[in-house]
């Protein structure tokens, strides 16, 4: 085997847990990144949730994911060890996930956009056609929609009792939700060494006032999602309290096409509790 075949061995053997994170330089910022899976086919880049960075990402469900692709979960601009300041607004973090994938020399990449990932995720495909194939929207909400952050922020903070506030955030009150929740936990904290950093305020801060500002900022005519003609797979748990269902199903309408998926019993964190039905449910999208 050839060093070229070796490491190309290496990479598609490695996990979430595992793989070694990179950095690369666009625009005065150092992108923080981790690459999964295969050398051949269309790329997935990962567009993290408010407060999130690399290893805020279930490992099932990106290891499922980078079995049969490549898959480049990344820190944007402030976040994690990536250097620069994280913006206040959707556009400029878009502009910065661009600049990252452009960095890369990607022409033609898959989006999986998660909450405010996935309003990021709206911003790119809006406005990069020919860059992006296909799209994955979860637990997000599009522009002028409904949200209720702050609120549910602060009642999952309440919850002094939790382990984690992901747990109040992301799944509902019922025991096989929170039995779900409790081993997505597990699973995030798996990787010991090499983890990602918590900026704080630094990131949460302006990431609030992006998500804000962009449910709050009207759409006429739904202009944004009507600008994204590429294939979309709106995804959402049937009881998120932080941006409501209703937001996927307004998605699902104004969207050219798209298709839609509830998961009952479930909350923000839909596609961590039914990891393996959400993989598949995304693998039939790409491959079809």
């Amino acid at each position: 085997m050839t060093d070229a075949e070796a490491a190309a061995a290496r990479q598609a053997a490695a996990a979430l847990e595992t793989a070694p994170t990179r950095y690369i330089e666009s625009g005065g910022i150092r992108f923080a990144y981790r690459h999964l899976g295969p050398a051949g086919g269309t790329p997935m880049v990962l567009l993290q949730h408010f407060s999130g960075n690399i290893d805020a990402w279930d490992p099932a469900v990106v290891n499922a994911l980078a079995a049969d692709r490549p898959v480049i979960a990344f820190d944007n601009a402030g976040v994690g060890r990536s250097t620069g300041q994280t913006p206040d607004n959707v556009p400029a973090m878009s502009r910065d996930a661009v600049a990252f994938i452009d960095q890369l020399g990607l022409s033609e990449v898959d989006l999986l956009g998660f909450s405010l990932g996935g309003c990021v995720a709206q911003q790119i495909a809006a406005e990069r056609r020919r860059l992006v194939r296909k799209l994955i929207l979860v637990g997000t909400a599009p522009k002028g929609g409904e949200e209720h952050l702050l609120a549910v922020l602060q009642e999952a903070l309440s919850q002094t009792a939790a382990p984690d506030p992901r747990l109040p955030l992301f799944f509902t009150k019922s025991a096989a939700s929170q039995a779900a929740g409790m081993a997505f936990l597990k699973r995030a904290k798996a990787r010991t060494e090499d983890r990602d950093t918590d900026n704080g305020s630094a990131v949460t801060d302006p990431q609030a006032r992006a998500l804000i500002a962009w449910c709050a900022a009207p759409d006429a005519g739904q202009a944004m999602l009507r600008a994204i003609s590429q294939p979309t797979l709106v995804v959402s748990g049937k009881q998120d309290t932080m941006l409501p269902a209703d937001n996927a199903y307004a998605m699902f309408k104004a969207l050219s096409n798209a298709q839609l998926i509830l998961y009952p019993d479930s909350g923000h964190g839909a596609l961590f509790q039914y990891h393996a039905l959400f993989t598949g449910h995304v693998r039939t999208f790409l491959e079809s």
